[in-house]
Parts: structure tokens; sequence; C-alpha cells
């Protein structure tokens, strides 16, 4: 008996020993799996990380503590041999500056840190924001910027560029903002998303948080941080229209006590589309590190490095516009107006810092600085929006008229945000109290300069601006056909017989040759802002002194100076109806001085064009309902708004003086929008929005247009981007399928009411394949299903932008 009894003990002895504890950690959210979580045994302070499905293993007895960066942290007693555990996600305070990444792996984002200068819950802040985050953007493979945004109610792409309207407001800057500060980057060319973590469209004019932004909305990147745990992505890309694309995301600690951390992003690109002589060529890349000394400091740095090279896309002509006659499909949607050896390059640099530093529980300060520097080297032909003119001046509506420019110039750019913020409360309220200042420097260094070759040959050699029919005697001609045309300085655009030739451009007469002159655009801007909570209320106030000031000819003869100020109040509240759901309204004021280096083109005249206008002001009045809906897996914002603005800047749309600008005296939006993300089941991912927006001109010199329709804006427009993830119990859960539409309802285009682009709909799709759940996965991407034929927009009847036909791409990932 008394060794079965010694057997026995050493077994049981054995067992208990390797008593293994395992289990998975999920988002209590949406249930998805954590990977990276930290798992310890309190009492032998042993240890394991999860996996990329969120499960755990580990060897031992007693108290397991679960811990990660964004997360709750948590403590279990464990009763079953497997545990399920689901974290609460929370903002990490520390972060009024942020420096740390999102940990989470969703469609949808739960904080702002731009959108107030401190980190608040999306729900908290009384203005509407629609976010993207990266993982909606990889799963619609959005690589650029616009296919991005335009899944955000409201906003509608309204070109080939980096070009938007929000809420029925055209876009009138030319930067983007970047982790809420402004760049420049000029609005040709889309911005690549590879490290992006999420597009905040901020709706509504933000001059009180940002300097000089647009009326509808501001579009805030959110860059890449590094986190605390290990993840490593790199992406292989082919497609439609010669695309081939790379990408790669590394993060991680530098060190055991993971203070220090790092990230690095790269992509390149090269494609071609479905556009004839459009082409492109990209290379992003962007390290970043981060440094915490202790709870109370954090440290980032990064650097953003863009290189790109391609042809400026202006757009599909057909042949002419004729009231409820036009036939968009009168050419086809290849058709360019460039030549063979056109080209854009853009090249930028971009170092940025962020600091915070918590002096106590009552005082912590925060400061941003960027520094950028962008360059522009621009060659192409494009149309002077006119058909060419015989020779008693009658339109030849098969020959486009054309110009050539040349372009160069290069900017500086410096961006400093510094403030404290002060947490304190007087009896039941609580006040976060934020005061700071803002500093934004653009310069135009010298060196910058553009040609332009148009107009009409006169006989004695030189070159008319314009052909007046009555002198015609004074031209030298040619015949196209049976018909005699005045010879333009650079040679006719023939729709009906294309000949994509490499142009020698020193044919041309260059009788538009102007150095762009030096500038500094200067804007410095104190705030303070208060942030009240008593009870159920929560209170939003702030007011921004903004200086602006803006030299031409800066540090050069014939200086010329512009200043303007303002003084800009916001307003909010915000009443929790219950822990899911907030009730708010807002007023916010936007104003955009307009001035020689704040417009769309860059002058080259004397007098700087935007000088001699006011300032764009606006304004805007909103409410809404922000939910979390089904146990906090469906997050919904619902808003009502109206805008106003005046003294809106705009090209005058006239053939013989492109660059002459013109303002219209005011417009007003209303509408209603609604966008919801989250998880329907832990399996399947919904992204979805509305808008309708009733935008209508009310003040201008042309009085026929008062209360005319808003150009480049449907009424209807509306988002969907659906995933769903076969189960572990199906036959087919290595898979996963993706489903999405966009709608637009019709449009009228910038400069020209005379025809209406359609509305549309067009259906993606996407199947995921993800072998026995393991790091690797195999996405194939399928843009416009059904190959609809359809438009994005247009400017006027000689530059359409048509939608891509159907299209494809393949994608694999590999993380480890």
């Amino acid at each position: 008996m008394r060794p079965i009894l010694i057997i026995f003990f050493c077994l049981n002895t054995l067992l208990l020993k390797a008593q293994i504890i395992s289990g998975n950690v999920s988002d209590a959210h949406t249930g998805a799996g954590i990977q990276g979580a930290s798992v310890i045994l309190l009492d032998s302070q042993t240890g394991t990380v999860t996996d990329s499905t969120g499960d755990f293993s580990i060897e031992g007895k007693g108290t397991i503590e679960v811990s990660i960066l964004g997360y709750k942290k948590t403590k279990i007693n464990p009763t079953n041999q497997f545990l399920k555990i689901a974290l609460i996600s929370e903002t990490n305070q520390l972060q009024t500056v942020e420096v740390l990444g999102r940990v989470a792996r969703d469609y949808n984002s739960e904080y702002s840190f731009s959108a107030t200068r401190i980190s608040t819950l999306n729900k908290d802040i009384p203005q509407s924001i629609s976010t993207i985050t990266k993982e909606l953007m990889a799963d619609r493979q959005a690589f650029h910027l616009g296919d991005a945004v335009k899944i955000a109610s409201g906003v509608i792409p309204s070109s080939f560029y980096n070009q938007y309207t929000i809420r029925g407001i055209s876009q009138n800057e030319e930067g983007q903002i970047i982790n809420g500060m402004r760049t420049r980057q000029y609005y040709f060319l889309q911005p690549l998303t590879t490290n992006i973590e999420r597009v905040e469209v901020i709706k509504g004019p933000a001059s009180a948080t940002f300097s000089s932004v647009d009326p509808g909305g501001s579009i805030n990147l959110v860059t890449k941080k590094p986190l605390a745990v290990n993840r490593n992505e790199v992406t292989l890309s082919a497609g439609s229209f010669s695309t081939f694309r790379g990408t790669m995301d590394f993060t991680g600690p530098l060190n055991e006590s993971k203070t220090l951390l790092y990230r690095l992003n790269g992509a390149y690109q090269e494609a071609r589309s479905f556009r004839d002589l459009v082409s492109s060529k990209s290379l992003l890349i962007s390290p970043s590190i981060s440094y915490l000394p202790s709870d109370k400091t954090a440290i980032n740095a990064e650097l953003i490095y863009s290189n790109d090279t391609g042809n400026l896309d202006r757009g599909q002509p057909i042949f002419g516009a004729v009231s409820g006659k036009t036939d968009l499909s009168s050419t086809p949607k290849s058709l360019n107006l460039g030549a063979t050896n056109d080209f854009f390059k853009s090249k930028q640099l971009i170092m940025m810092g962020n600091i915070t530093h918590k002096f106590n529980s009552l005082i912590s300060f925060n400061a941003s600085y960027m520094k950028q520097s962008w360059t522009e080297d621009l060659q192409e032909h494009r149309t002077t929006n006119a058909f060419a003119p015989d020779i008693t001046n009658q339109p030849v509506t098969s020959l486009a008229a054309m110009q050539f420019v040349q372009r160069q110039q290069y900017w500086s750019i410096d961006n400093l945000n510094a403030y404290f913020n002060l947490n304190f409360n007087t009896g039941s309220a609580g006040h976060k109290l934020l005061v700071g200042y803002d500093l934004s420097s653009w310069q135009k260094l010298r060196g910058g300069g553009q040609n332009a070759a148009r107009g009409f040959l006169l006989k004695d050699g030189t070159v008319a601006a314009s052909f007046v029919a009555a002198n015609a005697a004074d031209y030298q001609t040619i015949t196209v056909g049976e018909k005699t045309l005045p010879r333009p300085n650079v040679n006719y655009f023939d729709l009906q017989n294309p000949q994509y030739t490499i142009r020698n451009v020193d044919d041309y007469s260059l009788n538009l040759r102007s150095a762009l002159p030096p500038a500094l655009t200067t804007t410095n801007a104190i705030y303070v802002q208060e942030q009240l909570q008593y009870n159920k209320f929560t209170l939003l106030l702030s007011l921004r002194n903004e200086w602006f000031e803006d030299i031409t000819n800066y540090q050069a003869p014939g200086t010329l100076t512009v200043k303007k100020t303002a003084l800009l109040p916001r307003i909010g509240l915000t009443y929790a109806i219950s822990k899911a759901a907030n009730i708010y309204g807002t007023y916010l004021e936007g104003f955009q001085p307009q001035s020689n280096t704040v417009t769309l083109m860059p002058q080259t005249g004397s007098l700087p064009a935007g000088s001699q206008f006011d300032p764009l002001t606006s304004n805007l009045k909103e409410v809404g309902l922000k939910t979390d809906l089904f146990e906090n897996r469906i997050h919904m914002n619902v808003a009502v708004y109206e805008i106003k603005q005046k003294n809106i800047l705009m090209n005058a749309n006239d053939p013989d003086n492109p660059d002459l600008l013109v303002t219209r005296g005011g417009e007003r939006s209303r509408g209603v929008e609604w966008d919801i993300a989250g998880y329907i089941t832990p399996n399947w991912q919904i992204n979805a929005s509305f808008s309708y927006i009733d935008a209508i001109i009310t003040h201008d010199a042309d009085e026929s247009l008062i209360g005319a329709r808003k150009q480049n804006t449907p009424k209807q427009s509306a988002n969907l981007w659906t995933r769903y993830n076969f189960g572990n119990s199906s036959p087919l859960k290595d898979l996963g399928l993706g489903f999405g539409l966009q709608y637009q309802g019709n449009k009228l285009p910038w400069f020209d009411r005379t025809f209406t682009i359609p509305a549309f709909t067009v259906f993606d799709a996407a199947l995921y394949y993800n072998p026995g759940r393991s790091n690797m996965q195999i996405a194939v991407n399928a843009g416009n299903l059904f190959n609809k034929n359809y438009w994005l927009g247009a400017q006027n009847y000689l530059r359409l932008f048509p939608g891509a036909p159907r299209n494809g791409m393949i994608t694999l990932t590999y993380k480890f």
C-alpha cells in the first residue's frame, strides 16, 4: 500500500507542477482576439503573450494579470481550464499629444486627439467626426487618400486630384492636416495611406482648433505611432492598369523595459491607368520613435519622406455641352488632352516631434513641432477650357484649344503648437482648462517660376492673347478640313483623331514668363478652451484670437504686406442620455484670409490676387446624437447642420485669362448625415454612411444664380463596406467575404450649368483567404464589379472625371 501512496503522491505533484492555464483574450466591444497582450502569473512573475488570434497558454497556477496598452488591466483567479477574457478599451490619458499607436484592429476609432487638442472620446465631442481606420483602408485597398475619404458621410471626391467637397462646401486650402498641423501638399497628387493610422474628417469650420481650415470640414491624417508589442507586416500587390505595389509596417519595443518603441512604414508603387498617358511612381518612407521614460513623460519623433512622379490628369473632354442634349460618352473615357512628355513631380520631407509631460495630477504640458519642405516640378499641355475658334470666331467643337505650362516652386513650412492643460474640480463640477499658442509659417522660396505658351500667332511673329475676328488679317492661319482657323501658339487637340506624340516645347513662344515672387505667410494665435463637466452635461467653450500676415516679395523689392485678424468662438453642449448615448449641440465660426500665398494657383502678377478680396468667413450650427448600440458593438453618429459661408474665392473660368479669380458673395448648406461602424457579430464588421445635402448660392454678382443649386454637390450620397469571416466551425473557416457600394446623386459641374453629371451606384467586392488561420492572407479585391459607366464630377465640358471601369487587385499579406 505504501508504494502506491508514494506513486500517487509523485503523480499528483507532477500534475500540479505541470498545470497549464490557457485561454483567449478579446476586445469586450468587438469580440475580436487581441494579439500581443501580456499574461503574467503574479505569484511566480512568469509570463507570455497572446498570439495573432488572442490565444495563450502558460504553465503554473494562481492569479494571472492580463494587460496591453490601450485596454484596462485585468486580474483573474482561474477557475476553468480555458479562460475567455474580454478587455475593455480605454484612452491613454497620458497621450494628450499622440505618441503611441492604436492597439485595436477594427473599423471604429473611439477617440480623437486633434478635435479638441486633448484626448477625448468621440461621443463626448460636440461635433460630427467621421473616422476611417487603417483596417478599413486595408480591407478596401484604399491606397490613396481619395479612396479612403469617400467612405465618410458628406465627403465627395470631385476630380482625380486631392480635392473634395465636404457637406457641400468645396475645399479652398491647398494643404493637408497631419496630426493636427497644417502642411503644404497642394491638391494634385493624392497622398498615400500606408503610414496613416486613421483619417479623421472633422466636420464644420474648425478654425478654433486649427489655423485657417475649410468651412465644410477638415481632413486630418493621423500617422501610425509605435506600439509596445511586436507587429510586423509586409504586403505585395498586383492588379489592373499595370499596378505593382509593396508595403511594410514594422513596430515594437527596442528595449526590455518597453520604454523605447519604434515603427517603420514604407511603400512603393508603379501604376498606369485606364486613362491614356497617365502613370505614376510613388515612394514613401516613414520611421518613428517613441520614448516613455516614466509614466509622466512621453516623446515621439517621426519622419515622412515621399516622392511622387506622374502626370496631371485633367480629365476627359467631350464635344461640347448643349442643355438637355449633352452626350458624356461622345468621346472615350480614356481620352486625355496631354502629351507624352508631360510630367508632374512632387517631393516632400516632414519631420515632427511631440512631447507631453505631466507635472502632477492637475497640470500637464504638451508641445508639437513640424518642419516640412515641399517642391513641385511641372510640365504639361492642357486645354484653355475652350474650343478652337475659326476665322469668323465660331467654335470648332472637334478641336480643343491648348496651352503649355511649366512651373517650379519650393516651400518651407514650420508649425508649432504648445499648451498647458489643467484638470481640477470645483465642487461637483470637473474642469479641463487648456491654454495654448499656435504658429504656422509658410515660406515660398526664391527660384520658383512659371512659363506658359498660349494665344495665337500674328504675322509679325508676336503672340496675341486672344483672337479678334475683326482683325483676322493680322493672324497667321491654318486649314483643318474645310475650315480656316487662326494659327495657335500651341497646336489644337483633335478630339476626333487624337495624336499622342512627344511634343517639341521649343516650337512654342513662351509668351508668359514669370518668376514666382518669394512670399511668407505667418499665422500666430492664442487660444483658451474649457471642458466643464457637471452631472450629465459637458460644456465645451473655446476662444481663439488669430493674427495673419502675408508678405509678397518677401525680402525683395516691391514688398507688399497684407494683415488680417479674427476672434473665433466655439461653444458646444453635450448631454448624456445614458451611458451609451449622448446628444449635443454646437456653434462654430471659421476664418480664412485670402492672399497671394493662400490661393488655389500661384499668382505671378505685381499685385497679390487674393489680397484684393475680403477673408472667407463661415459659421456652423449643428445638433446630433452619438450612441453605442447592441452592447457597444455598433457606434452610430447622426447630425443635422447648417453651414453659411461668404466671400468665396473662385476661378473665373475665363479662357482668355485662366488665372483670373472672382469672388462669390455667399453660400448656404443644410443637411443630415449618419455614420455607423462596428461589429454586427464577432465575425461581421460594417461601416456605412448616408448624407443628404441641400446646398445653394445665396449671394452672387450674377443674380440669376441666387437660390441656385451649389455645384459639385449631390443631394444624396451613401457608402457601405462590410466584411464577414466564416466561423471556426464552418467548412469555409479560412475564408472571408467583403462587399461594398458607393452611391452619389446627380450634380452640376464646377463651371458649367448646361449639363448634369448623372447619379451612379458602384459595387465592390473582396474575397479573403487565410489558410489555417495562419499569419498569411491572400485578398482579391474587385472594384466596379458590374462595370458601371459613371463620372465622379466635372469642371466643364472639356474636363470630366470618369470613374474607373471594372478592375481587380490581388494582395498577399504576411504578419510576423
